[in-house]
């Protein structure tokens, strides 16, 4: 992902270049309601949002934190 930001309604897809608890199977399609303001790891993410079904609808909301740089936008 480029150095913007994800904003709200992004759907990104979160695997293993994001964090390591996303790896493999674990990996998510996920989309941002809000990246969190608050200072932390530099190039690291707290980000909330929801989980998708391979249909693309809500699952389950969750509070996710990544790499900035793994993250890869689906659209």
């Amino acid at each position: 992902m480029s150095e913007a930001l994800p904003q709200a309604g992004d759907v990104l897809y979160v695997g293993g270049a994001a964090s390591v608890q996303f790896a493999g199977s674990r990996a998510l399609t996920f989309r941002v309601i809000r990246v969190d303001p608050r200072i932390t790891y530099d190039g690291w993410l707290w980000i909330d949002g929801y989980v998708l079904d391979p249909s693309g609808d809500a699952t389950e909301r969750r509070v996710i934190f990544v790499k900035r740089d793994g993250l890869r936008k689906m659209r």
